[in-house]
């Protein structure tokens, strides 16, 4: 039996910065009350909750770059998969590896609250979390 796997692209938050300056389109598929306390704060950007995602998925441009992203990079891929898989170029939808984690810890702008993130409470281990030795650099 034959199978095809798609790769998917993931890049860190220093990354996405340039996709964003070249007009991409930033997905945040957080639930509602994390959008209201921390929100990213780009110009280009909708909000669809994974949880409704399925329903929704569709209100994403088709010819468009996209950039996934959630708090830690977890949920942004799931949501970067089914796009893929769903029509979606993967050279075009792109997920956010350590979500807004990672993008409060190297100060882009947000709006709202990111004392829990700055704090380190809201995951907010090196990377996303998982295991990182002091000697080894985070995703720049």
């Amino acid at each position: 039996m034959e199978t095809s796997e798609t790769l998917l692209n993931q890049i860190c938050p220093t990354s996405s910065q340039a996709w964003i300056r070249h007009g991409a389109l930033l997905l945040d598929v957080r639930e509602q009350d994390e959008v209201d306390a921390l929100a990213y704060d780009v110009p280009n950007i909708l909000h669809i909750p994974l949880s409704e995602f399925e329903e929704r998925y569709t209100e994403v441009p088709l010819h468009q770059e996209v950039l996934v992203a959630c708090a830690a990079g977890d949920r942004s891929l799931r949501a970067t998969n089914y796009l893929v898989h769903h029509g979606y170029d993967n050279r075009l939808v792109v997920n956010m590896k350590h979500g807004i984690t990672r993008w409060v810890q190297k100060g882009f702008p947000t709006i709202g609250d990111t004392s829990l993130i700055e704090k380190g409470e809201a995951g907010g281990k090196c990377c996303g979390g998982g295991s990182h030795k002091k000697s080894e650099p985070c995703c720049s």
